[in-house]
């Protein structure tokens, strides 16, 4: 990063750092695809803009939203797709519609369902189903090619229940202390 300005150096050492203490085990590789994230997206690790779980990075809907802020994102318009939402069975279908200047948009569907949203979710799918369409369509907009966090579905494993989940320490994930079963589950819902 020899070119890059001193903003973009610090910026590439604090997630170095960060990821080195957040993910004691992250592969060499990783650190590599961390650099190469760093200096063309321009987001954090300590702001939960950039995730790393499951072996690969993801881009958080707050690392999208201030990229689309830096770019200059004209606005971004939302609506339900009721020809394939079914309310009553918790799936919801969203639109949304990203604009950027000179007139051009590009668009993104989300959807979600209990089947496919994290435990800790239930009950909030349409949300999730709106923040899944903004994300695809933010990143179609601006280029981005790593997966959003909010996008992926939920994991397989079963969720826990309230008291196995109070039995069990205090869990780092990005920076902030929660208590999970399992702490992809609570990284993967948010929304």
């Amino acid at each position: 990063m020899a070119k890059h300005n001193v903003g973009d150096r610090k910026l590439l050492r604090q997630n170095l750092c960060n990821a080195k203490r957040l993910y004691p085990e992250l592969p060499k590789q990783q650190l590599s695809v961390l650099r190469d994230l760093t200096a063309t997206l321009h987001l954090s690790i300590f702001r939960s803009e950039l995730l790393y779980f499951g072996g690969k990075w993801y881009v958080s809907h707050s690392g999208l939203l201030r990229i689309a802020h830096r770019r200059r994102c004209v606005g971004i318009d939302t609506a339900i797709e009721q020809q394939t939402t079914e309310a009553s069975v918790g799936r919801w279908v969203f639109r949304a519609t990203v604009h950027r200047p000179q007139s051009t948009s590009f668009v993104g569907y989300g959807d979600s369902d209990p089947s496919n949203v994290s435990p800790l979710v239930h009950g909030a799918e349409m949300r999730v189903a709106e923040t899944r369409a903004v994300n695809r369509a933010l990143r179609k907009a601006y280029g981005i090619g790593i997966c959003s966090v909010e996008e992926i579905g939920s994991f397989a494993e079963p969720a826990s229940t309230s008291q196995e989940s109070k039995k069990l320490p205090p869990q780092a994930v990005n920076g902030r202390m929660e208590t999970t079963a399992d702490p992809r589950s609570a990284t993967a819902s948010v929304s």
